[in-house]
């Protein structure tokens, strides 16, 4: 096997900056949906976000940990990740969508927020790190 990185931490180093960005957007996604719809257009808009963040955080660890372990389980485990992940995210859009709850429509939107920022914001960063000075 080839030998591990001297300090492995390099793995999760994003996740306090992308923590951050995820509260910010888990604010402004509450606030807009009070804005639009109420109480309960805002406590789904900032579920669907905290969804997002949770779901991504610990396919982060996850694969973060196994690479730290053996590299060998990195796919099989992401590949299980990924598949829980968007098995409980379909899961709750179903029953969302079947409910004749009020902030249905803003979950959707708060989970379409999350994702598209936290991916955005991680290819930024990673481009930054990337990037020699």
């Amino acid at each position: 096997m080839p030998p591990l990185p001297a300090d492995p931490r390099w793995r999760v180093a994003h996740l306090p900056f992308l923590s951050a960005v995820s509260f910010a957007l888990l604010m402004c996604a509450a606030s807009a949906g009070f804005f639009a719809g109420g109480a309960p257009a805002a406590l789904g808009a900032a579920a669907g976000v905290l969804i997002v963040t949770v779901s991504f955080t610990m396919s982060t660890l996850v694969i973060a940990w196994a690479d730290t372990v053996r590299p060998a389980l990195l796919m099989p485990l992401a590949l299980f990740t990924y598949v829980l992940k968007y098995s409980a995210l379909g899961v709750v859009l179903a029953f969302g969508v079947s409910a004749q709850w009020p902030g249905k429509n803003a979950l959707g939107w708060g989970i379409v927020a999350g994702v598209v920022v936290w991916t955005a914001v991680q290819a930024w960063w990673f481009h930054k790190v990337s990037r020699p000075n």
